[in-house]
This record gives C-alpha cells, structure tokens and sequence, in this order.
C-alpha cells in the first residue's frame, strides 16, 4: 500500500506541476499571454487605428487563477498521499520510517512540500515558485526508486532514540533547504531578466515576483534551515559516540556533511556581509544544495563507509 500511495503522491504533484505550468503560461500576466498580446499590437498598429488596436495589457483571466487554486489543491492532495505513504511504511516496518536513504527522501521532500505550503500560505504571491518546487518533488520522488529498501527492521546500529531525533531534525533542514534552492535558482533568473536577458532561461522567470522579494525569501529559508541543520550534524556526532565510540572519523558522510555545512555558513556569511553581491551569495546557496544532493547519492555511489549498512 505504501509503494502504490508513494505513485499516488507522484501523479498528485505531477498534476499540481502541470497546472502551475498552465496558469504561468496561459495566465492573464503569464509570459505566452504577454507576448501574444504584443504581437497582437504590432500587427494592429500597421494598418488599424488606435481605436481599433489591442490593449496594451490582456483582460484579466479567470482560467488561470483557476488553474492556479487547482495547483494548490492538487499540491494538498500529493501532502496527504504522501503522509499516508511514510505511515503505511511505518506500519509495515514496525518502526518508525526513516532508517535508510529512500525512506529519508521520503521525508525530505514530504517536509519540503509542507514548508512550501507554509511559504505559499504567508506570501501568496510566490506561487509561481510552485511550478519549480513540484518539478523538484517529482523528480527526487522518482529517483527514490534508484534506491528502494525493502520495508524490515532496523539493523542494532540504528535501533536507537538518536534515530529519531537525528535523521528528523536534518530531514526537516533538507525539506527547508530544498525550497530555499528553488527560490534562489528563480531569484537569479529573475535579476537577469529584470537586467535585460530576455532569452532562455532567464524568461522563465517573466512571471515571478521581483528578484528582491525573492532573494529576501531565499535568505529567511536558508537562515531558518541551518540552525536545524546544525543541530542535526550534532546530533548525529553524539550518535556516532554512543554507537561507534567517537563523535567524529571522518567517514565519507561525516566528511560531506561537513563540507555541506561549511559551504552554507560561506553563503549566510556572504549574504551578511555588504562588500558582497547577493548574486554572488546566492551562488553559493547553489553549491550548499548540490554537496547536500552528493552526500545523499554520490558519496552511496562512490564510497563505503561505516553508513553504507544504513543505507543513508
């Protein structure tokens, strides 16, 4: 039950993705109906008077605040769906479910899902972050299958409180992280196209709030996940000391979490500091996020290490 909800959850932010797609395209604001619109009054000025040439500016449009509440609601749905398939998981392995890699990138992007609610919720006009934000589920959700674990219980190693505590308190930096990526990519999409840049990729952002409002978002999230992700890599120090006998040994995962966390106090640090462009801040945001994904996939690929049983 819990794998056919985890598809369950995929189709639902699939759906929620495409709809995000449709108001950002087709919307009375979106970048397809300003264009169309501008051609429209080109080809009127030719040979029409100004009576007869189209506004400057479309009618509002119903149809895409529509699809825009359908987003929503569908992003609500993909929440529940994906709740009940870390529960339906939980009673199957008779534990709770966060003990390998696929059942934390299951509670990441669950934690990244209500934290872009939350953001949604508090700054409506950041919807259109939601296109990005479920692309990004959908994608992590989908790759989870490249490391499924069959639902059993914990090997002795992990059969401790810290799990809890530990593997919690980082998945919820991760979830908040995982926003905090999707709005810096926007932001920096957004300034170039407010600079000029009118190509690929920075008209993607034609639609989205201005790129202070977004840098100003980008710097709260990652400001309210570090801490967590700080207390997270404590926590499991104190694990390892208590399981292995020493709080640090540099193990590949240590050694990644480490330099994750460093490259994320680089960008706070930078964002704090006024010699500094946010540009080149928000920069190293990006890099944060892409050491968090490696640590994630990359160091289970290439290195073994005494995580390697775990799965995480």
């Amino acid at each position: 039950m819990s794998d056919q909800l985890l598809v369950v959850t995929i189709l639902a932010y699939l759906a929620a993705m495409l709809c995000y797609a449709v108001e950002y395209a087709f919307g009375s604001q979106g970048l397809i109906a300003r264009v169309a619109n501008r051609d429209l009054v080109a080809v009127g000025s030719l040979g029409s008077s100004a009576s007869e040439v189209e506004p400057s500016e479309p009618p509002p449009s119903r149809a895409g605040a529509r699809f825009g509440l359908l987003a929503v609601a569908a992003t609500v749905l993909g929440v529940l769906a994906h709740a009940a398939t870390l529960v339906t998981r939980s009673v199957a392995a008779g534990r709770v479910p966060w003990g390998n890699l696929y059942e934390f990138l299951l509670v990441l992007c669950l934690v990244g899902a209500i934290s872009w609610l939350v953001v949604l919720r508090q700054w409506p006009a950041m919807r259109p972050l939601g296109l990005l934000i479920t692309a990004t589920l959908v994608i992590l959700l989908g790759s989870a299958g490249m490391v499924y674990t069959d639902a059993g219980p914990l090997v002795p190693a992990l059969n401790s409180a810290w799990l809890k505590i530990h593997v919690t308190t980082v998945a919820t930096a991760g979830g908040g992280l995982l926003v905090g990526f999707v709005s810096a990519v926007l932001y920096l999409l957004r300034e170039g196209y407010e600079d000029g840049r009118t190509g690929f990729p920075w008209a993607l952002a034609a639609k989205a709030p201005r790129a202070e409002a977004l840098e100003r978002i980008t710097f709260r999230i990652h400001a309210f996940a570090f801490p967590l992700l700080t207390v997270g890599i404590i926590c499991g120090a104190i694990w390892a000391e208590s399981a292995w006998g020493r709080y640090w040994g540099w193990d590949p995962k240590e050694i990644w979490s480490f330099i994750t966390w460093v490259v994320y106090a680089g960008y706070l640090h930078a964002r704090a500091t006024p010699s500094i462009r946010r540009r080149t801040a928000t920069y190293l945001a990006l890099a944060g996020w892409a050491a968090l994904m490696f640590n994630q996939y990359g160091v289970n690929m290439f290195f073994t290490g005494l995580h390697s049983y775990s799965g995480t």
